[in-house]
């Protein structure tokens, strides 16, 4: 499958999951937060209708994968996008996790060039703002809006021509951005956590010595499906040094991370979400050994720290 990276509108392209400005544990962004103009602004940021999109024929419903017809070659200018099916319910605001499907064709050809999002092949929700492609192309829709979109011929990376686009995009759902589970006994010993109205965690950590040994607790258990090595997953995540007592890092202010199980993130922070369910918050101590490893303690790469997480499991999306 191939549909065109969106470089001009987003650092993410459209042929892998969009997630835009995610934080890892390590490197947090804190660009990645939406202003308060980008909020006021996304309902007059959805780019304006034009004569290439409203000569497109969609059959299918909403929600469903769907066909675009229109007379190729199909002379696309500039960016269009247009509304052809209404949700209902609030709109979105910026700063929304958004689930969204998009199917892709050739304004050259009218071919399919490849979807995802729909029930065959899921995929994780995006933050949505005035600044990034959704925003640009859905405006402050309601769940359930489909839009047609259409993109002028440009260039990759390598200075190759890409032919111009036509995209049929439906604006799915709102997702919650905290754990939305069910609220589970503290375990004895474990770090307590308080959480604000938005979600964002507060840990206390127990007295005595620091722990040795990995552990984790569940908090509050998700009803969505269970989390698999090789399964990419969005996160909320606070991380705390148990041998300072500070916050060292967070997604929370910033914008949710994705990552998949099993690689690019210390083994600790994968163990704590492996095996358990979508919509779960879980909290983890994690030793030296599954974090940044045994060694002189330094605050600048966290060596030597024993570490603990606060993890809001909001979505995952399984292996391909």
């Amino acid at each position: 499958m191939r549909i065109r990276p969106l470089a001009a509108l987003s650092v993410a392209a459209l042929s892998a999951v969009l997630l835009a400005g995610c934080a890892s544990p390590a490197e947090p962004d804190a660009e990645a937060t939406p202003s308060a103009t980008a909020a006021a602004d996304l309902c007059d940021a959805q780019v304006e209708s034009g004569e290439a999109v409203e000569s497109v024929t969609i059959d299918g419903a909403v929600g469903e994968k769907s066909t675009a017809t229109f007379t190729a070659p199909l002379e696309v200018t500039e960016l269009q996008s247009t509304v052809i099916a209404e949700g209902s319910g609030d709109p979105v605001a910026a700063g929304d996790l958004i689930s969204y499907a998009l199917t892709a064709f050739s304004a050259d050809t009218g071919e399919e060039l490849g979807s995802f999002g729909y029930a065959d092949s899921p995929a994780l929700p995006q933050q949505i703002s005035a600044e990034n492609p959704l925003g640009q192309l859905l405006g402050c829709a309601t769940p359930g809006t489909r839009v047609v979109a259409a993109f002028p011929p440009t260039t990759d990376e390598s200075g190759a021509e890409v032919a111009g686009e036509v995209y049929i995009i439906d604006l799915l759902d709102v997702v919650p951005t905290a754990a939305w589970g069910e609220e589970q006994e503290p375990v004895d010993g474990m770090p307590t956590v308080e959480l604000a109205d938005d979600g964002q965690p507060s840990v206390t950590l127990p007295e005595g010595d620091i722990p040795t040994e990995f552990a984790k607790a569940t908090l509050k258990e998700g009803d969505g499906d269970v989390v698999e090595t090789g399964d990419t997953v969005l996160v909320q995540y606070q991380g705390v040094s148990w041998n300072t007592g500070e916050v060292f890092d967070e997604s929370w202010g910033a914008a949710p991370f994705s990552f998949t199980v099993g690689s690019g993130v210390v083994q600790g922070f994968t163990d704590a979400v492996l095996g358990e369910t979508v919509g779960s918050q879980v909290i983890a101590v994690l030793p030296p050994a599954v974090a940044y490893g045994e060694g002189e303690i330094n605050d600048a790469d966290l060596v030597g720290q024993t570490l603990v997480f606060v993890i809001d499991i909001l979505a995952a999306q399984p292996a391909q």
